[in-house]
């Protein structure tokens, strides 16, 4: 009877859908890698407007062996009840086909529009498009509004408006905002309609330049569903990026995103670890298509005269964290760790800001061995931390940790900003109890980290606020 009921509900949306040519948006545009002259729009071409919100809830299967963990065989899919599909469960975003377009113009001058082809989505993609947009003007503010059709000669069903700024020339004085948020996790919202306050308060009340995600966006090895299966990895991303909040910020504001283990299999993940039938290379995949990020994962932005970002990738390149210490243990690779100290020993902006999905100076739980301020992974930590001291203008960002912080290594005197996690409830794994003397502010709650680099008096000054969920300032460190 339950079965006839469930193919009852899925005839009915067929045939809705055969009566119905339009395609839709619900993940919104991601808008990304934005630099003085280009940028690369992300959307994604869905069924329905909004995600599914009167579906079938997952199962609770309990924990999943390590056996189940490490089983290519094992999907996950029997966490859904018998006889239904992903797109009848609750906050489902199913894909469609069709194409897509965008059309931008300098805020000041509409005359100027241009439009790229009609591009079709692909299935293989899950239905998504990443447009690189080239030729803009620096330090302009863009308009552009993205569009989706069913198909070829079919009329526009839907079009967002968007808008971003682009990054002044390295010579060009400005001031810029920025934020840096940590650790998502849908199940751990703090609005479950709307989804993370943090998204609401930086768009309302911060109004950055540009955002950096630090990486753990989703949790795919976290239950309500675990996601061992690239279709469900895409369900997880799929239904976090459909929340109104985080569309709302990202529809106007430049991001870029770094990846960390949990948005690639499971926890302390490395080439190899894979998460049931999610593969490592599978993971890599989901995560190239749902982001736009270009085809290297590190890479330095310079955003004017005052600042230039560096963002790190530690998970593609790394060594095993059982592997023995040593010289050649490492996190970056060889060749990502000599780009990182060429290209800052290079710059002469006036600040620069090392912004890393792990911490590198902590300090961290004894018990971790995942990171540069764990043990294991001590030997090219001090090396690193010697090298950003040796730059009195060089400062960590740092994301992974559930708990903010200012800390500053007694060793060499690098300085490190953890952010903090999305929500306060899932803030936690430290305690004020443990604050050390290299801890110059600890709070073990939700928010994230702003920072803004201006001129006072013809001279570069920068600022570090740590913010609750509602962007009160917790804590300010100015330089």
């Amino acid at each position: 009877m339950k079965l006839l009921l469930h193919t009852m509900i899925a005839l009915t949306y067929s045939i809705s859908l055969a009566a119905d040519s339009s395609v839709y948006m619900a993940n919104g545009i991601k808008i990304g890698e934005v630099d003085s002259d280009s940028a690369i729009i992300w959307t994604r071409l869905t069924k329905y407007p909004e995600r599914k919100l009167t579906g079938y809830q997952f199962k609770n299967i309990g924990k999943i062996s390590n056996k189940q963990k490490s089983d290519v065989k094992f999907d996950g899919m029997n966490q859904m009840p018998e006889g239904l599909t992903l797109g009848d469960m609750e906050d489902s975003v199913l894909g469609a086909t069709g194409e897509v377009r965008v059309i931008y113009w300098p805020e000041s001058s509409q005359k100027a529009k241009k439009e790229t082809k009609w591009t079709a989505v692909e299935t293989d993609n899950d239905f998504t498009y990443h447009f690189k947009l080239s030729g803009l003007e620096a330090w302009t503010r863009y308009q552009l509004s993205v569009e989706g059709r069913a198909s070829a000669g079919d009329p526009t069903t839907i079009a967002l408006k968007g808008s971003f700024t682009t990054a002044p020339i390295p010579n060009q004085e400005a001031n810029i905002t920025l934020t840096v948020v940590t650790c998502g996790d849908h199940a751990r919202r703090d609005d479950l309609e709307k989804g993370h306050m943090i998204y609401k308060t930086i768009k309302d009340q911060i109004k950055p330049h540009f955002l950096v995600h630090t990486g753990d966006i989703e949790y795919y090895d976290r239950p309500a569903p675990w996601a061992p299966s690239v279709s469900l990895a895409r369900y997880k991303m799929n239904r976090l990026y459909a929340m109104p909040f985080t569309r709302d910020l990202h529809k106007v504001t430049a991001s870029y995103f770094q990846k960390d283990d949990h948005d690639i299999t499971k926890n302390d993940g490395a080439p190899g670890t894979n998460f049931g039938a999610l593969t490592w290379e599978k993971g890599l995949k989901v995560y190239y298509e749902q982001f736009p990020v270009g085809d290297k994962p590190y890479r330095t932005i310079r955003w004017g005269k005052d600042l230039q970002i560096w963002l790190v990738e530690i998970r593609e390149y790394r060594s095993q964290n059982t592997e023995p210490d040593g010289p050649e243990k490492t996190l970056y690779g060889k060749a990502q760790k000599q780009w990182l100290i060429d290209t800052i020993n290079k710059s002469d902006a006036s600040y620069k800001l090392l912004i890393s999905p792990t911490p590198i100076v902590g300090p961290d739980r004894e018990a971790k061995k995942d990171n540069h301020s764990n043990q294991a992974f001590k030997h090219e930590g001090d090396e690193i931390r010697r090298f950003v001291a040796s730059h009195d203008n060089l400062f960590i960002i740092n994301g992974d940790r559930h708990w903010q912080y200012y800390s500053v290594d007694e060793e060499t005197g690098a300085r490190e900003f953890s952010c903090g996690p999305h929500s306060n409830t899932h803030a936690g794994g430290f305690k004020q109890k443990f604050k050390t003397s290299e801890h110059k502010f600890l709070r073990v709650d939700g928010g994230f980290l702003s920072v803004n680099v201006s001129r006072q008096n013809n001279s570069p000054r920068i600022t570090f606020r740590h913010h609750n969920v509602y962007g009160d300032v917790m804590n300010e460190e100015i330089f």
